[in-house]
């Protein structure tokens, strides 16, 4: 019997069998998005969440001193592998020093710093100076960590951190004189207002008003700004100097405008730099008598009385440019104002009972007068029992301004002291 011929085939696998059959492709009916969709980041974090952070390095225990030792034995030549290796940076160092650290022997650490600042690339690196530094106060080896703090502000003066780690540290041992040294060597180099801060903060957290003061002054002189001259104002004004600080802000805009040669910087000190917003209305607009108010009741709260005086000379100073009496209005409240300091605050009758005097100079009487201004000058005089100076001053007050008010007031006077006349 004859069978057909048929080709062999692997495994007796016929031709069929091992062809391979691609799917039909499938058509897409509905190509809507779907109403869920999945982000990369949505995946990220599934991926995340299903990992195991349980897993942890095996531990290793020491049967025995010989196997501690070996086992250190291997980790140096491991760190020792890792620090000649061409381009190793500050970081391989310090590990190796931290793992000594941990070991407790600190001779090796600080031999591992030591060998760290003879590589020529990396002795100037303060990172590695501090790293060094903090090692030695972590175990308190306060001699050592003067010591190399010493070295490296020598070698490094124009770094800030070392500077101001060095005067912490002086801080926290609490031995001030030495913080205050530290700081001296620092000036001595001519810093930046960063390191003046620093210092004028260390002796402000110590009560040493007179030491900040003395500061002030030398940074302005080493940094004449409008920030710097702005801060040593506001401390002599905390400090209930106004005097001091009102000079200050007069020194400030002399020198900066003399430096600058432009009208900007007198604008800079005192709207940029907002140095006395008061100052600056009343200079905008020297008529407006409401911002001389407020400039005065800040003055009498923290001024002395020589500047409290100033500012009302400057205010009265400002004399209404017409003749018409509702110009005039809040004009003499701020000599009825300045009247009532000399006599109150001040207790200098003299000068009050003058200020009036000047008041009533001024006021053009045949045009319109103020019968406040008589009768409060008056009752000055009776406060102060001058009967015959208050009915001499009513009296001059009919006779320039007849007004009822003034007519009752001399009235009452003349009940009081029994000397009543008919008017």
């Amino acid at each position: 019997m004859a069978f057909p011929h048929t080709r062999a085939t692997p495994g007796y696998l016929t031709q069929r069998d091992t062809e391979v059959r691609l799917s039909r492709a499938v058509r897409v009916k509905n190509k809507a998005p779907s109403p869920v969709q999945i982000t990369a980041e949505q995946i990220l974090r599934d991926a995340r969440g299903c990992q195991d952070s349980s897993i942890n390095p095996p531990r290793k225990k020491m049967a025995d001193f010989d196997e501690l030792s070996e086992y250190r034995l291997g980790e140096r030549n491991l760190f020792e592998e890792k620090i000649r290796r061409a381009g190793c940076g500050v970081s391989a160092w310090v590990r190796y020093a931290r793992w000594e650290e941990q070991q407790g022997d600190l001779a090796r650490a600080r031999s591992v710093y030591e060998r760290a600042l003879r590589v020529v690339a990396q002795h100037r690196d303060h990172t590695l100076w501090v790293k060094y530094a903090e090692f030695e106060m972590r175990n308190r080896s306060v001699s050592h960590a003067r010591n190399v703090w010493d070295r490296a502000v020598a070698l490094l003066p124009r770094v800030d951190q070392l500077w101001c780690k060095y005067s912490h540290m002086e801080e926290v041992l609490g031995a001030y004189a030495n913080a205050r040294q530290v700081f001296e060597r620092w000036m001595a180099w001519h810093p930046g207002t960063d390191g003046w801060d620093a210092y004028v903060k260390f002796e402000t957290r110590y009560g040493e008003a007179q030491r900040t003061r003395a500061l002030y002054e030398r940074l302005v002189a080493e940094h004449p700004l409008p920030d710097t001259f702005k801060r040593f104002a506001e401390f002599e004004t905390k400090h209930g100097e106004a005097e001091r600080a009102h000079r200050l802000y007069q020194r400030a805009a002399e020198l900066l405008i003399a430096d600058v040669k432009g009208p900007e910087v007198d604008a800079a000190i005192v709207t940029n730099q907002k140095i006395s917003p008061h100052e600056d209305a009343v200079r905008k607009n020297p008529l407006n008598y409401d911002a001389w108010f407020d400039y005065l009741a800040r003055e009498e709260s923290v001024g002395s009385k020589d500047s409290i005086r100033d500012v009302y000379e400057r205010a009265i100073a400002n004399v209404p440019p017409a003749e018409e009496k509702r110009y005039w209005k809040r004009y003499i409240y701020l000599w009825i104002k300045y009247a009532l300091y000399e006599e109150l605050d001040a207790q200098d009758m003299g000068r009050a009972r003058e200020v009036y005097r000047q008041c009533l100079k001024l006021i053009p009487h045949k045009k319109f007068t103020f019968a406040k201004v008589w009768i409060m000058a008056a009752q000055l005089d009776i406060r102060q029992k001058e009967l015959t100076a208050a009915r001499q001053l009513l009296g001059n007050a009919i006779g320039m301004a007849p007004k009822g008010k003034i007519f009752k007031k001399y009235n009452r006077d003349g009940d009081a002291s029994g000397q009543c006349r008919s008017l």
